[in-house]
């Protein structure tokens, strides 16, 4: 694993095959699932995306939530408890730098993506819904053949 690790890429670089590959197909099945269901439910699925949390999202919180509860024991409970905040801080500049932390395998379990990995769902459900047929031909065919590829990543 690099040290530094390029932002594009990163959790999937880090994340068990096992788990990319469950969350590919997760995709895949919500893709085609969404089209059986017609263009209301490609509309409804892009509106369920545009509020879907990433892993990156997840964490944050998570971890805000965890710094928060630290810093409220170690003043009402135990000094020690201020450990916890700095074990937080610690795992999230892990996670800038090298694009993994212990509670990312356990977000991706828990079926959290990347940012990328919704974008390839939601173009591909705009090339379903037709999105791209104004385009100028070479950009249409460009734009529905990412989304192809996107719909079998």
């Amino acid at each position: 694993m690099e040290m530094i690790a390029s932002t594009t890429g990163r959790v999937p670089k880090s994340t068990s095959d096992c788990a990319n590959k469950h969350i590919e197909e997760m995709t895949e099945k919500n893709v085609l699932c969404t089209a059986a269901g017609g263009s209301e439910a490609v509309q409804r699925r892009i509106e369920e995306l545009d509020r879907e949390w990433d892993v990156e999202r997840a964490l944050e919180a998570n971890a805000a939530i965890a710094a928060m509860l630290g810093v409220f024991l170690g003043a009402t409970v135990n000094r020690k408890w201020f450990a916890f905040p700095a074990l937080v801080g610690g795992f999230l500049l892990q996670h800038a730098v090298q694009g993994w932390c212990p509670p990312v395998p356990v977000l991706r379990w828990l079926g959290f993506r990347t940012q990328p990995e919704i974008e390839r769902e939601r173009y591909a459900l705009k090339a379903l819904r037709g999105d791209f047929r104004d385009l100028p031909a070479a950009e249409n065919r460009s734009a529905a053949m990412e989304a192809i590829k996107a719909a079998k990543r």
